[in-house]
């Protein structure tokens, strides 16, 4: 996985998990919900005046947005 999918599927968990919509999360870091739409999907590189304004609102460390994606496990059926 690469850094920008790295940083979009972060940004969108941490996102649900604290329940913001899309358009709140643009609204309150003041940036086009267009743009938080493409970075969530990774089709776009977010810059560091960007990252700086997710961290302010979602109120996280910034190293949140790199933590690895922990693989799944299957749970066997006599689990």
């Amino acid at each position: 996985m690469d850094l920008r999918q790295l940083f979009a599927t972060n940004l969108r968990r941490i996102r649900h998990e604290q329940k913001l919509s899309q358009e709140q999360l643009a609204h309150d870091a003041e940036i086009d919900r267009a743009y938080v739409s493409r970075v969530e999907r990774g089709v776009t590189y977010v810059g560091l005046e960007i990252i700086g304004k997710l961290v302010d609102v979602l109120g996280v460390d910034p190293i949140e947005f790199f933590k690895p994606i922990p693989k799944r496990t299957r749970r066997r059926a006599d689990d």
